[in-house]
């Protein structure tokens, strides 16, 4: 009874710290006012604003063959950037085909699209940021 009780507050830790990893990510991101001309150069600006939160990334990580995320931040949360041209179905698939992976806990869309996004994907926490919102 009390390894089950051990593991179950382990658990409990562990997504607390996820939550709070998700949450010091997104709010580096909500921050930041990004140029929003190319992809590469917000996914730049990005890259500068969890540098200057102290969030440790890795940029185009390979979760798999197909499957390169645009950062790995935490080594666990997804990033995915997409702006204005991408079909809302197909990035909601992506996102599905990232959250399906071991290495993944979290995902977060970054996007100047106005979109809705379920709370979970594939049973992981899923996160939204508007880009345009830094600069209102």
């Amino acid at each position: 009874m009390m390894e089950l009780l051990a593991q179950k507050a382990s658990v409990m830790a562990e997504r607390a710290k996820e939550r709070a990893d998700s949450t010091a990510v997104v709010t580096a991101i909500r921050a930041a006012r990004c140029d929003l001309s190319d992809e590469k150069r917000t996914q730049a600006d990005i890259a500068e604003a969890l540098t200057a939160a102290g969030i440790p990334f890795e940029r185009e990580f390979r979760l798999a063959a197909g499957d390169i995320v645009d950062f790995l931040a935490y080594g666990a949360i997804a990033v995915e950037v997409k702006l204005k041209g991408a079909a809302k179905r197909s990035i909601f698939r992506q996102l599905k085909r990232y959250a399906e992976h071991d290495a993944v806990q979290a995902i977060v869309l970054v996007t100047n699209l106005s979109m809705g996004m379920p709370a979970e994907i594939a049973g992981k926490p899923a996160y939204y940021v508007s880009l345009g919102r830094a600069w209102l």
